[in-house]
C-alpha cells in the first residue's frame, strides 16, 4: 500500500543514498562502492518516479510533488525530500481542524 509517509521515507533513504554516492565522488572513494551506490540512486531514482505516479493517481500525494520527486529528483533527490516536508506542513492546519471536528 502507498501512503504518503512511506513515501516520504522512501524519499529520505534516496537521499541518503544520494549524499553518499556525493562523498564517495568528492573524495575519491572506491570504484566498486560508487558504482553500488550510482546504481541504487538510478533504480532508486526509476522506483520512486513510478510510485509518486500512481501515488498521484491514487490521490495520495498532489502532483507538483511527484514532479519534484520524478523531475528534479533525477538531479537531486534533496528537493523530492524537503517537497514532502512542505506538503506535510502545508497540509497540517487542515489535518488538525479535521480531528477537532472543526471542517
Amino acid at each position: 500500500m502507498i501512503t504518503f509517509n512511506r513515501l516520504k521515507y522512501l524519499s529520505f533513504a534516496h537521499s541518503a543514498i544520494y549524499f553518499t554516492l556525493l562523498v564517495l565522488w568528492l573524495s575519491d572513494g572506491p570504484e566498486g562502492l560508487r558504482s553500488i551506490f550510482g546504481w541504487l540512486h538510478g533504480i532508486g531514482w526509476i522506483v520512486m518516479s513510478l510510485l509518486c505516479i500512481v501515488a498521484v493517481r491514487k490521490r495520495v500525494i498532489p502532483l507538483w510533488l511527484a514532479v519534484m520527486v520524478a523531475v528534479v529528483g533525477g538531479i537531486g533527490p534533496f528537493a523530492g525530500s524537503i517537497s514532502f516536508v512542505v506538503c506535510e506542513r502545508r497540509n497540517a492546519p487542515a489535518e488538525r481542524a479535521l480531528e477537532r471536528g472543526m471542517v
